[in-house]
């Protein structure tokens, strides 16, 4: 099941050497900007420069629809799903908001809502499943083909972006009950206790929680072929977006963009990319730690090191808009920021 289509190249490290020289010589005690130090190595190692540009930043917010928020796994209904679309197209979302504050373009994708939308200029059209997916409490969420079909149009949009000139490009997603499908992800691909990846979602109250876990359970109880394959599972419980951001994951790997990983859903969609090509991970950044209880097992099974902790969970790709300002601030430095030699700073003895 593994095209070659999926395969990532490591991050060239031939300037690691060199980048840490830099580092270490601007004008600050060894280590003293922490975090944003390796964020700025990293920066260097994936864009291959001592110089490095992260220009034309954008997001892309993928929209799917899923069959078993029908069954009561959310505490919101499912037209919420399109709703919520036509509040980004309108540009009152909160994505819209830290997009428009961060100078940060933003697409929005249809990737298999249960709404016909109609054409409209600043929506892509990529519906994989007119319904959204199928209800993973009776049978697979989407066939092979449409997985496939699904990571085949993320990658194209993003190679789209590239060719636009865009070097930096971060997720986000909206769907009703894909927190649920995240939950069932990360425990197949992780290990951890399906306990431990069940969250509240959107909201649910002690009683609704209890239920969703209940309900995740039988989907797994019924898995009869269960499998540890990262497209069998992405079928098997995944949405059209989760499958489409990973598609678009690994295709920014592979155009050597720098990849901005938001909360849970992301994170989701980031186990099945590095399942698929491990190297993915060099082009990773992790913007935030989600409240969401089950990103703490996506971060550990990942070695991630997120940027910071807001305890967001709302998704839409908000906390990669967030985390921006530092990666751009780390990249910034890097190229900016004078060395002890050039500003004639006495060095530590």
């Amino acid at each position: 099941m593994h095209s070659p289509s999926l395969a990532v190249a490591p991050a060239d490290r031939a300037l690691d050497a060199a980048l840490r020289r830099k580092i270490d010589s601007k004008t600050k005690p060894l280590g003293a900007l922490g975090r944003l130090e390796e964020l700025a190595l990293q920066i260097g190692r994936v864009r291959g420069s001592l110089t490095p540009t992260l220009a034309n930043p954008q997001l892309v917010v993928f929209a799917g629809d899923h069959g078993a928020a029908k069954a009561g796994i959310s505490a919101f209904p499912q037209d919420v799903t399109w709703q919520m679309v036509e509040n980004f197209l309108a540009g009152g979302a909160a994505i819209n908001v830290f997009a428009r504050a961060n100078g940060i373009g933003l697409t929005v994708v249809d990737a298999g809502v249960a709404h016909a939308f109609g054409e409209r200029p600043n929506l892509l059209n990529r519906k994989v499943g007119v319904g959204g997916t199928v209800n993973y409490l009776e049978d697979a969420a989407m066939t092979a083909e449409q997985c496939a079909s699904a990571l085949r149009h993320g990658a194209e949009i993003v190679d789209r972006l590239a060719a636009a000139g865009c070097e930096v490009v971060g997720y986000g997603e909206m769907g009703i009950g894909n927190t649920a499908a995240a939950a069932l992800i990360t425990h197949c691909l992780t290990g951890a206790p399906l306990a431990d990846c069940v969250g509240r979602g959107t909201g649910l109250d002690d009683a609704g929680l209890a239920r969703k876990q209940a309900l995740l359970q039988q989907a797994l109880d019924i898995w009869a072929e269960r499998s540890d394959d990262p497209l069998a599972v992405l079928a098997r419980f995944g949405g059209f977006e989760i499958a489409m951001m990973a598609g678009a994951m690994l295709a920014a790997a592979r155009r050597k963009m720098l990849v901005l990983v938001d909360g849970f859903i992301c994170g989701a969609a980031a186990l099945v990319a590095a399942k698929l090509a491990p190297a993915f991970l060099d082009y990773a950044v992790f913007c935030h730690a989600s409240a969401e209880a089950g990103h703490r097992s996506q971060l550990a099974a990942l070695q991630a090191n997120p940027l910071v902790s807001l305890d967001l969970r709302l998704g839409e790709g908000t906390g990669a808009a967030l985390a921006w300002p530092l990666v751009r601030a780390a990249c910034a430095f890097l190229n900016e920021m004078a060395s002890f030699e050039s500003a004639g700073v006495s060095e530590q003895l």
